[in-house]
């Protein structure tokens, strides 16, 4: 059940912003998505330059029952570059979508969740870092109408990933360490080459680890101990924060997330289910989508399957949606009097 509702809330951040409303490739908002835990190729000219990262650094305590060993989960989006060419007197020119027997085919980034685990002792040695990599690959498919006339092509393409996982303990107290964790994108490319969207391309997106210790317990940063608020205070975390995760309590899991939030975080029960867009506003969201237009509703549904089972969802059970998030009330009080 821990691990359950933490990977709830690991979902969450992995998948915000990955589209936005009005959910369709065509629309101004969704040509510059993925805004959270970046991590593009060091030779990207804005790492460079300092104003993004190639690189993220984490450092959480852990108090030792005995012998204790560490399970380290890198997880993130790797794009996938959806690309449509118009066939145009004997060859191929790219262009945003493309209709083929009055089915509308658009260009689009999608995305598939990589990961990357390993799990080490705790016991004073540094080990190794772990050197990670996925492989690039390229697939197309003509696009011919019912006459069997070629209209164009449709590729997907994703560039190869490498990056680095460097873990290191120093020990604060007989019973406690610190925990230093560096995620790095060691990929290889031309700095001439990336412009931002041939960047996201070797990019890690939405990055967060969930770290998971068994024969030990994680402290929490936001409410140490007194005897530990000093080394809390001392922990340097870039472009992430550790936080508790599971059910209220327990002190097995951490997740190291792009996004600032408390230690527990939970999904509100009254949400049915994701809506991408970096705002979570379900309410208000529900309402937009049963505004669209038919046109636009068969737009979104061609982005890809996720944004397809959100518009299937909406339309099945949006009056069901509205009455769970209006007016909800987590918890009541008495008022206090007036001073």
């Amino acid at each position: 059940m821990n691990r359950e509702i933490a990977m709830k809330v690991a979902n969450a951040v992995l998948y915000e912003g990955y589209m936005l409303y009005p959910y369709r490739p065509s629309a101004i908002k969704n040509r510059q998505r993925w805004s959270f835990g970046i991590l593009y190729p060091p030779a990207y000219p804005e790492v460079r330059a300092g104003t993004e990262r190639s690189e993220m650094h984490s450092e959480c305590l852990l108090k030792l029952h005995g012998d204790a060993r560490l399970q380290v989960q890198l997880r993130f989006l790797h794009l996938v570059a959806r690309q449509i060419e118009q066939e145009a007197e004997g060859h191929l020119e790219p262009v945003p979508s493309l209709v083929v027997d009055g089915r509308l085919i658009e260009s689009w980034d999608e995305g598939v969740e990589r990961k990357v685990e390993f799990e080490l002792p705790l016991d004073g040695d540094t080990p190794e870092p772990l050197h990670f990599s996925f492989s690039g690959v390229h697939e197309s498919e003509a696009l011919q109408d019912s006459a069997g006339r070629l209209i164009g092509i449709l590729s997907r393409e994703h560039q190869a990933l490498s990056g680095i996982v460097s873990v290191s303990c120093h020990r604060i107290n007989d019973e406690t360490l610190k925990v230093s964790m560096e995620i790095s994108n060691a990929t290889c490319s031309p700095a001439e080459t990336l412009d931002r969207n041939s960047a996201l391309l070797r990019s890690f997106l939405s990055a967060h680890t969930i770290l998971s210790v068994t024969g030990g317990e994680f402290i929490s940063l936001l409410d140490p101990p007194e005897d530990l608020g000093e080394a809390a205070g001392q922990c340097k975390n870039v472009g992430n924060f550790p936080v508790l995760v599971g059910a209220e309590g327990e002190r097995d899991m951490m997740l190291c997330s792009p996004i600032v939030l408390y230690d527990y975080p939970q999904i509100a029960p009254e949400s049915a289910g994701d809506f991408y867009d970096a705002t979570e506003m379900d309410e208000m969201l529900t309402l937009r989508l049963m505004t669209l237009t038919d046109g636009e509703k068969d737009e979104m549904r061609l982005v890809d399957h996720r944004a397809r089972a959100l518009l299937q969802r909406t339309e099945q059970s949006a009056r069901e949606q509205l009455m769970r998030t209006h007016g909800t009330i987590r918890s009541l009080r008495p008022l206090t009097e007036r001073p």
